[in-house]
């Protein structure tokens, strides 16, 4: 995806500029702007990362202010790019908070603090598409010095352009980064390969101590349904993990041998107890990273359509073309409410926003990448 980011790496502030409520529930970005630009004021949580492309934003339930549904396709220049948190907190303020820790969460966290000092290297797996959104706020204190691999799974639903920005992006942080695709088995070898290497020096200093070597203990982390085992299986070319396309399915910990040279630890994902950075959450959701009980789905896909009609690469264009519906200047809940009056749906605005989610989440709007690296 042809994106473009601009620095702004600030911490927010507790008095978030006030929003013009005439922009409607959706608006108020050029308010936030003046009041950063300012220096007076910022918005509270925000990790930037991300821009898109706009002019002023959408109301959740009515227009903004553009001139025609499809301003943004064609519109190229200085000021393209837009603070797309910033959105995502306005458009998100106002809705239930995305909040899934199941039960057995907790008491894999616990195990997994443990098993962590018997492994020699750990394998962190993110969602390409939202590498910032599944990393979790606690994985740099409970891995301290231990080595590390990280890989982004899912490369193939984002575009080589992205791609390339996340490789240059984690190589300038020093950490090592391997792109993915567990379904189809991409990136196992390299990943096997550097495992091996990163810990070569454990049966280096057992050999020093005059004791015999051993397996290399490699434990495999992340958020729900990132493809941590899907992974596992393509790296032992077999099904061994049960593994699904929902979060929550891998429960327990469980270590798997690879070969005579690698031990694998699966894990059940992780996740915070409290998601505070909703704009995160909701990233979760649209990438189906997250439990579906802990998100209304007309919200999401709401603003999943106000996100995709100001990608460049997407547009409102793109998503008429799919659902012979305007976007009436980009406003989501507006578009799902027409959908669902269509006759496919008969008035069921739970499967018409399912249908915009599964759409999405099986490429059909191309290979959209919701996040880029914070300069």
């Amino acid at each position: 995806m042809a994106m473009a980011s601009q620095p702004r790496n600030s911490r927010a502030s507790s008095s978030a500029p006030e929003l013009n409520a005439s922009s409607g529930c959706c608006g108020g970005l050029f308010a936030f702007i003046s009041g950063y630009n300012s220096g007076k004021s910022s918005i509270a949580h925000l990790n930037i990362a991300s821009y898109i492309v706009g002019g002023k934003t959408a109301g959740w339930y009515g227009n903004g202010n553009f001139n025609s549904s499809n301003s943004l396709d064609v519109y190229r220049g200085e000021n393209y790019w837009f603070d797309l948190d910033a959105d995502l907190y306005h458009w998100t303020k106002t809705l239930r908070p995305v909040q899934w820790y199941p039960g057995h969460i907790a008491k894999t966290e616990k195990e997994l603090k443990e098993q962590l000092k018997l492994m020699d290297v750990v394998i962190e797996v993110r969602d390409a598409r939202i590498p910032l959104s599944t990393s979790h706020p606690q994985m740099d204190l409970w891995l301290g010095n231990r080595k590390r691999i990280l890989v982004l799974n899912r490369e193939d639903m984002i575009s080589t352009e992205d791609r390339n920005a996340w490789a240059t992006y984690f190589a300038s942080q020093g950490v090592k980064v391997v792109f993915s695709n567990g379904k189809l088995g991409m990136g196992t070898l390299k990943l096997n390969r550097l495992a091996k290497a990163l810990a070569a020096g454990v049966n280096v200093k057992r050999k020093s101590k005059g004791l015999l070597p051993r397996p290399v203990r490699a434990g495999i982390v992340g958020y729900p349904n990132v493809g941590k085992s899907s992974l596992i299986n393509r790296l032992l070319k077999r099904r061994l993990c049960i593994a699904a396309p929902r979060p929550g399915v891998t429960r327990e910990l469980r270590w798997v041998r690879f070969g005579k040279d690698l031990e694998l630890l699966d894990s059940p994902g992780i996740i915070p107890m409290r998601i505070s950075d909703q704009s995160a959450a909701i990233k979760l959701a649209i990438c189906d990273d997250i439990g579906e009980r802990s998100y209304d789905v007309t919200d999401v896909a709401a603003i999943l359509i106000q996100m995709l009609s100001r990608f460049p690469t997407v547009g409102t264009k793109a998503i008429y073309k799919r659902y012979k519906i305007d976007t009436d200047g980009h406003c989501g809940k507006t578009f799902v409410q027409k959908l669902a009056a269509a006759q496919l749906f008969n008035g069921d605005g739970n499967q018409a926003a399912f249908r915009v989610l599964t759409d999405f989440r099986k490429g059909k709007f191309g290979w959209v990448s919701l996040e880029r690296p914070p300069q």
